[in-house]
């Protein structure tokens, strides 16, 4: 028998199938069968409109090909239309999301069959899409160039099994528009900080005039955001360019030049509202964080100035956590300053001396790298004083003008700095400046009104200038903006001492302990908590509290009871003493 005839061609092939497929048929199988029965009809009809052919089906997957590599991706661009607007029409159940896989190249052939490595290429990027995402070579990007208004966002190489060389891939992105004016195949390099998008949120009620309301809370984000001297906001001309465009976020961060994006939703009912809002990392897609907000309409601008601030506030810290664990993810050899600087953070946040030597170590390293980097001088300001103050591993004085250097030096570089002119607040207060230090304060606040940093220092400055109780109300507020992370043992020492001047020393107990519990090596809150103890004539507790502050640090205890800090006036001195003393401290 004569063997069939094969021939070749050069051909775009097409391979789709349904994402989770299996674990749509393991729920309902007839349902299943019958949604891919009519999702095929629309894919089918597709196909035949663009001028391609199916040759093979299996399940759920088929296989075309087309004699353009043009008319492929159109098709694909199509059947993801398509089924995108079927899904909304129908229930959650009823739903299902296609993967493509585009690739061109020689093929073979025999009678209705195609084969060759163009078809395996074409079902390994297949596998390579999102589920409802098109996933094409670098070959077809090639075909395509600008011939269509759609962007490509490059995936870099893949090793497919069975392929013995790297395949490049792209993903498909959304229409270009004047208005969002993305170069067909382009991406923005990151800044150098962490950037965000914060897209307009969607109108999910039946009634028009809250599209007001919502656009309105977008952009009451986007300028609060654009005071944190840490983030690279987008421009609200920019980000609300995805208005009502089913956009992937990997693309909006693409084409943006943004590690996060901020997208929400507004709905109404009746007098009440529900806002909910979630921060994704644009490059994985993986969720940050997310939050909703019920609220009764009875001021909408009230209630648009409160929604505002809850997010903002929930943003930057949730960001920070995001930043500081890419950076301990990286190896050491391969930190930019910006990694480094959150590498120290993590480690001073740990409130040890072995990890703040480590903090100063990473600081010095962000310096070295980028010398013109003002947060890299903040970072080493603070490690060196955390040395001296919180560990006596340095001389306290000497510590305190270097800090102060620094400080200055950060403020030199940016001026505008919010966080820089925190440190020039922490480093005046401590060498008992305390004019220069609430004056730093308030500008870092004026620069940047949400930064916990600031309230921070601001509130020390005034707990130690005999003002606890204002000064308590900015701790506080620093605690709200920043519930966790940078300082928090400092911070919350402060608060004890805060209530122990003003003499209310219930509470400066129960802060104390608050702190204990989280950072049982910093030494410091247990001076206040042995004081107010002794104060409240707790003797027992206080006595045990006294020789814990003794035993974690001797040095430390030794240089805030035998001596007085700059920044310690003499009468609070001696009503720490006072109080000691009733825990059972004696003088030698």
């Amino acid at each position: 028998m004569e063997a069939p005839s094969v021939e070749r061609k050069l051909a775009a092939i097409f391979a789709a199938d349904v994402a989770g497929y299996s674990a749509l048929m393991g729920r309902d199988e007839v349902g299943t069968l019958r949604t891919l029965t009519a999702y095929r009809v629309i894919i089918d009809r597709l196909i035949a409109s663009h001028r391609g052919r199916i040759f093979n089906t299996a399940g759920d997957s088929l296989v075309a090909d087309f004699a353009s590599a043009v008319d492929a991706v159109q098709c694909a661009v199509a059947v993801q239309d398509a089924i995108s607007k079927e899904n909304a029409d129908r229930p959650v159940g009823e739903q299902m999301r296609f993967r493509i896989g585009l690739h061109v190249g020689d093929i073979m052939v025999q009678g209705e069959n195609l084969f060759g490595d163009a078809v395996n290429i074409a079902a390994r990027l297949e596998a390579l899409a999102e589920p409802g995402g098109i996933c094409v070579s670098g070959v077809v990007r090639d075909h395509v160039g600008t011939k269509l208004p759609i962007s490509f966002i490059d995936l870099g190489e893949h090793q497919v099994k069975n392929i013995a060389q790297p395949i490049k891939a792209y993903r498909i992105g959304g229409k270009t528009s004047p208005t969002a004016a993305p170069v067909v195949g382009s991406s923005l390099p990151l800044p150098d900080k962490p950037s965000i998008a914060v897209l307009s949120f969607a109108n999910m009620s039946n009634d028009p005039e809250q599209e007001f309301f919502a656009d309105g809370i977008a952009e009451d984000v986007i300028t609060a955001l654009s005071r944190y001297p840490s983030l690279f906001v987008i421009a609200r001309n920019s980000s609300f360019t995805y208005k009502d465009r089913a956009v992937d976020v990997k693309q909006i961060g693409c084409e943006l030049g943004v590690r996060y994006v901020l997208e929400g939703s507004l709905r109404k009912a009746g007098k009440r509202i529900r806002v909910t809002a979630q921060l994704v990392e644009a490059e994985t897609g993986s969720q940050v964080w997310a939050e909703r907000y019920d609220r009764d309409l009875a001021d909408i601008f009230a209630v648009q100035d409160e929604i505002t601030e809850a997010v903002t506030i929930a943003i930057a810290p949730a960001i920070a956590d995001a930043e500081q664990q890419r950076a301990m993810r990286k190896p050491p050899g391969s930190l930019d300053a910006w990694a480094a600087y959150q590498r120290g953070l993590w480690h001073l946040e740990n409130a040890n001396s072995t990890d703040n030597a480590l903090a100063e170590k990473y600081f010095q390293r962000a310096v070295d790298l980028d010398p013109n980097f003002a947060d890299g001088y903040c970072g080493l300001a603070m490690a060196r004083i955390r040395a001296a103050a919180g560990f006596a591993t340095d001389e306290l004085g000497g510590a305190s003008r270097l800090a102060e250097n620094f400080a200055r030096r950060a403020v030199a570089l940016d001026s505008n700095n919010a966080v820089a002119r925190s440190c020039l607040s922490n480093a005046l207060f401590l060498l008992g400046d305390y004019h220069g230090a609430l004056a730093e304060g308030a500008c870092a606040l004026e620069l940047s009104p949400n930064l916990a940093l600031g309230y921070w220092r601001r509130g020390a400055a005034m707990i130690f200038s005999g003002q606890p109780r204002e000064g308590l109300r900015d701790l506080q507020t620093s605690l709200r903006l920043e519930p966790r992370g940078l300082n928090l043992a400092h911070r919350l020492s402060q608060v004890s001492a805060g209530f122990y001047f003003s003499r209310a020393y219930e509470e400066a107990v129960e802060a104390a302990n608050r702190a204990i519990r989280s950072f049982p090596e910093y030494p410091l809150t247990y001076r206040w908590l042995a004081a107010a103890l002794g104060k409240l004539g707790r003797v027992e507790e206080a006595n045990a509290a006294l020789e814990k502050a003794i035993a974690v640090a001797p040095a430390v205890f030794d240089m805030y009871v035998r001596q007085r800090a700059p920044w310690v006036r003499p009468e609070d001195h001696a009503h720490m003493l006072d109080g000691l003393r009733k825990a059972g401290w004696r003088e030698a």
